[in-house]
């Protein structure tokens, strides 16, 4: 049972991500309060939806009292579309996913080559001619693979060919790269704190490189993995040139290769690389929060191994264990060992598969299901 809050109110704070697929953080916030209460009618549930800086990021920051701003930007392919970021005072959250997912793409179509981040860019300078001082640069579903160079090319950097035009735009394009000119970068970055926010610390290029183990997923074959990972090599050589030892160190530094190699841009750019969850919680006002809660109830779709590498519910959970807060997890599906839930800060967690064995089912009707799930979690832990 959990032990009552600071001020003796038994109260659950609610901090789970989407369910991919599903639902949203917030639709699972509101669900699983729905189904507490069913069993306890006048509990305090406080709901913090939450992200690690992938899709979702803005929406979760919205959540948390964050004005949403759109803005007409550049999709992967070059068309125009709405991207939202979130604005808070002088503090921007700007999700490269609004502008240059894999969402942004029609069903079924890749382009591994040519997808570019021109778009992120654009949400960037939005962002600071919205005023912001620091901006959270959440990265992660990602159609691209062109180490930011879409994104530098929107804030200003000239990348050149042999013949002084501008490189075709994605990563394949990189490989016709001549010059790079960045001293028509936008002045006010030098004043900003950009956060990159991720959960990834892969470095540019290499076997465990932005290519090599994100490519496949937006449609890379195996010779457009090599293309790919020749032209991002060349891009650093040719920044190295223009910026010296540190284009190359960048390469090399874990979170470079983030989002299809836009981490490597970031830090041109002068990013600072943090954990997405742990940016995250900072911003939302996780830490008044997990004070005022007796029980943490996180969660995602799926609870696997992927889960203790950065994602949400790990993080929420290392910062509730540490404040001594009990937690338990809601997910989809539970692909870890009670044990390894434990070490991780999770003292249960509650799979929708336990109530529908069918995974479709639970899939095309994750809300009920999951009402009743919190409403078993009412009855173990609350009743």
């Amino acid at each position: 049972m959990a032990d009552a809050g600071v001020d003796g109110t038994r109260r659950v704070l609610i901090a789970a991500d989407k369910f991919k697929g599903s639902l949203t953080a917030v639709q699972v916030a509101e669900r699983v309060a729905a189904g507490l209460r069913r069993v306890v009618p006048d509990l305090e549930v406080e709901s913090l939806p939450v992200a690690d800086g992938g899709d979702g990021t803005v929406a979760a920051a919205v959540a948390a009292g964050f004005e949403r701003r759109e803005v007409r930007v550049a999709g992967p392919l070059g068309h125009e579309v709405t991207a939202a970021f979130a604005l808070r005072g002088d503090t921007a959250v700007v999700e490269m996913a609004e502008a240059s997912g894999l969402q942004r793409l029609p069903a079924g179509v890749f382009a591994p080559l040519t997808a570019s981040t021109f778009g992120s860019g654009e949400l960037l300078r939005a962002a600071l001619d919205a005023g912001a001082r620091t901006i959270v640069f959440g990265v992660g579903g990602s159609a691209t693979t062109d180490g930011g160079a879409g994104m530098l090319s929107a804030l200003g950097a000239r990348l050149l060919d042999a013949d002084g035009e501008p490189v075709p735009p994605g990563g394949g394009g990189l490989a016709s790269l001549a010059r790079a000119d960045l001293s028509g970068l936008d002045p006010r970055l030098s004043s900003v704190d950009l956060v990159l926010a991720s959960d990834v610390d892969n470095p540019l290029t290499g076997p465990k490189g932005a290519p090599a183990v994100y490519g496949p997923q937006k449609g890379a074959s195996p010779e457009d993995v090599a293309t790919l990972d020749a032209a991002l090599a060349h891009f650093a050589e040719v920044l190295e040139g223009a910026l010296g030892p540190r284009a190359a160190e960048y390469a090399a530094s874990p979170g470079a290769g983030a989002a299809g190699g836009i981490g490597y841009g970031a830090l041109l750019l002068g990013a600072r690389f943090r954990a997405g969850i742990e940016v995250m919680l900072d911003v939302l006002g996780f830490a008044p929060a997990l004070e005022r809660a007796s029980l943490v109830i996180t969660g995602e779709g799926s609870l696997d191994e992927q889960t203790l590498h950065g994602k949400a519910p790990a993080g929420v959970a290392a910062a509730a264990r540490a404040a001594g807060k009990t937690v338990v997890a809601v997910c989809g599906r539970v692909a870890l060992p009670d044990a390894v839930l434990q070490r991780a800060g999770i003292s249960r967690a509650y799979a929708l598969t336990s109530i529908e064995p069918d995974v479709a089912t639970c899939i095309a009707d994750a809300g009920p299901i999951l009402e009743r799930l919190a409403a078993r979690i009412a009855e173990d832990v609350l009743g």
